[in-house]
């Protein structure tokens, strides 16, 4: 466990901090004022709870059995029921990554002082994260609408030291166990805490919160890949030139020209368009990565914005207003997080899409420009890149089918009474996919830019220096160069690593200066 600490106030919480609680295992704290927000707000849930007129989430039914006025006597059974009815959850584990995000964004709304929940019962929150305990969640269940219910229901469960969980030694053992393994003591749920532990948009959240961090690595990774491949491919880099982008004054443009430039300075590879076979143009793969890398990046920047908002919502229903009113709401709808989950993964399976049409054209000896087929050795003994080709086109096609929105998507539940539902936690889960599959495509093109690049310098010609420091750290990350066949899953494998832990930023950034 990382010894960072994040401290969760009534307020500021980042996406740094998201990632810092959920992949890097960072202590979580409550602030002073947090505690205080929490028992100034439950002193206000517990003057209605004494009232005998009903409130909503306080002393009635939840959902379609809202209008039921329920007893003193059975409000904390009410509680304990909502929460291990809704623990409904089916299907394969959700990475413990997205449970951590789902609970510590829960944590960040319930210390709000919005929800009406006691100082205990967050402190609790943090306890079960700091102890590196992790519920079980499972896959189906969130329609996107009052909030992620079944994944939050299993995370409440935990606290209440019910339901399966996963100990920080990886082993799934009752939850309870666990608990007092760690000398935490289960919840007891009073009026209101089951239903504000369950009504929030955190797992779709805090998977677009993740989701933003790779992809960023991710475009500034395909910018790098697309300077190697025009490198590879002699072409020129005249179409890079800042004045060309300022008339069309889109900024991620102008960043991705800026960068694909910086990689391909010195370049002795490029401008060799006019040789022996001349071209007035590069295909647009070539000719018009910074303007599909650079809309990616504004979309990125998009969805970082609606992050943003969503990080400083208190999202619960009903909710606790400063001037004490406990009103109803619609705050916990889905929508504006899973519209931009879906527009991540079209921009996603674009930049898969040409990324591959590179990958494609530095194997055609067609359209390579003087390259071997399939960069083989002795093309026709062997086969070069042919299949890894193959294998990135396979991924580009279900790049595609993830792109579907889910958002679009509406099935009624609650007998009507939640009518219209987001699915943003299913856009999540694709997008997560769809991140994975472009990380192996961007390696694909990555190995076969580096190969092509090394073909060339065999024959004369000097790649610029990043792209040297580029090969350099991908041949000793274990992805081989040039040569007769081998078994080449460990290669790509070594590739996809290379790319994903954000390793070849980090080995041209010393050359090219900071990439955006």
């Amino acid at each position: 466990m990382d010894m960072h600490t994040v401290v969760v106030g009534t307020s500021g919480t980042t996406a740094d901090d998201v990632v810092a609680v959920a992949r890097h295992g960072a202590r979580v704290e409550l602030s002073t004022a947090a505690v205080d927000a929490l028992a100034a707000s439950r002193l206000i849930v517990d003057a209605l709870a004494a009232k005998p007129e009903p409130v909503y989430g306080v002393s009635t039914g939840f959902g379609a059995l809202a209008s039921r006025h329920i007893s003193t006597e059975l409000r904390a059974q009410l509680q304990r029921n909502i929460v291990r009815s809704h623990a409904a959850g089916m299907g394969p584990r959700v990475e413990r990554e997205v449970v951590r995000a789902l609970m510590f964004l829960r944590l960040k709304t319930v210390a709000s002082g919005h929800t009406g929940v006691r100082p205990e019962v967050a402190q609790t929150m943090a306890d079960v994260l700091n102890a590196g305990i992790t519920p079980v969640v499972h896959e189906y269940g969130s329609l996107g609408c009052s909030g992620d219910l079944a994944p939050l229901s299993h995370c409440a469960l935990t606290l209440m030291g019910e339901g399966e969980a996963e100990g920080p030694d990886g082993t799934v053992r009752p939850a309870g166990e666990l608990l007092a393994a760690h000398g935490i003591t289960p919840v007891e749920l009073r009026e209101k805490e089951g239903l504000a532990l369950l009504n929030g948009t955190d797992g779709m959240l805090g998977m677009l919160v993740m989701a933003l961090a790779d992809l960023r690595n991710l475009y500034t990774s395909a910018d790098i890949t697309a300077a190697l491949s025009l490198e590879a491919l002699l072409g020129t880099d005249k179409v890079l030139a800042p004045e060309l982008h300022a008339i069309r004054p889109h900024p991620g443009q102008g960043v991705s020209a800026d960068n694909m430039l910086r990689v391909l300075a010195g370049s002795g590879l490029t401008g060799h368009h006019q040789d022996d076979a001349p071209r007035v143009q590069d295909a647009y793969s070539v000719r018009c990565a910074p303007q599909v890398n650079g809309a990616g990046r504004d979309t990125l920047d998009y969805a970082a914005v609606v992050a943003g908002r969503e990080l400083a919502s208190a999202v619960d229903n009903p909710v606790v207003l400063p001037d004490g009113r406990v009103e109803s709401n619609g705050n916990f709808h889905g929508a504006p997080v899973a519209y931009v989950l879906d527009f991540l993964a079209i921009v996603a399976a674009d930049l898969g899409s040409i990324c591959e049409r590179r990958t494609d054209r530095l194997l055609d000896k067609h359209r390579s420009h003087g390259l071997p087929p399939f960069l083989a050795d002795d093309a026709g003994v062997d086969s070069g890149l042919m299949i890894a080709q193959y294998t990135q086109a396979a991924l580009v096609s279900e790049m595609k089918r993830l792109a579907v929105p889910a958002s679009a998507d509406s099935i009624p539940s609650s007998a009507m009474q939640e009518d219209h539902v987001s699915m943003g936690w299913s856009a999540a889960r694709k997008l997560r996919t769809a991140v994975d599959n472009l990380t192996r495509i961007v390696a694909v093109e990555l190995y076969a830019a580096t190969r092509a690049v090394e073909l060339r310098a065999a024959e004369g010609l000097v790649p610029a220096p990043a792209s040297q420091a580029a090969v350099a750290a991908l041949r000793a990350a274990g992805a081989e160069g040039p040569g007769p066949d081998r078994f080449l899953a460990p290669d790509l494998a070594a590739a996809d690593t290379f790319v994903r832990e954000g390793r070849l930023v980090a080995a041209v950034e010393p050359v090219t200066g900071p990439l955006a």
